[in-house]
């Protein structure tokens, strides 16, 4: 797999509303980009564009579920990165994040209806359904929010 630095490149062409990143000096340099055109407002940024392969790996990562044990700060990222960069739309990845934990809702739906009541096994399963049901109505409210948004902002 390519190094994480060979993501990026520098594109003095690069609109800053399509996926770019700024990099100051705090925070290091990719050592495959390039010193690239500097905005006038922030002449001590970098500017650095995706490769295709960063592109690509991006793209992955976007569409990545990462259910049973989410992380909701990932996950938001996800949503405010796919709608700032227009590298996604953010109601489909909440869409693809809802499929999984519907599937695993029934799983656990399933598996619980197989325990005996009373059971310690019941009582886990019963956890196991309620977060992701909790889970779910968080998509719901992630979903209402980004619909409303549009693709950005």
């Amino acid at each position: 797999m390519p190094s994480p630095s060979a993501s990026w490149r520098a594109n003095p062409l690069e609109d800053s509303s399509r996926a770019s990143a700024a990099v100051g000096p705090k925070h290091g340099t990719p050592r495959a980009a390039q010193r690239s055109a500097t905005p006038a407002d922030r002449p001590d940024r970098k500017v650095y564009a995706l490769t295709p392969d960063g592109q690509e790996r991006v793209a992955g990562w976007l569409t990545e579920v990462s259910w049973p044990k989410p992380d909701l700060a990932e996950f938001h990222l996800k949503l405010v990165a796919a709608a700032a960069a227009g590298l996604a739309d953010p109601v489909t990845l909440v869409d693809s994040q809802r499929r999984e934990l519907l599937r695993r809702l029934r799983d656990a739906q399933r598996a619980a209806m197989a325990e005996a009541e009373g059971s310690d096994a019941a009582l886990l399963l019963e956890g196991i359904v309620l977060r992701l049901q909790a889970d779910l109505r968080w998509l719901e409210a992630c979903e209402q929010r980004w619909a409303g948004r549009g693709s950005g902002s």
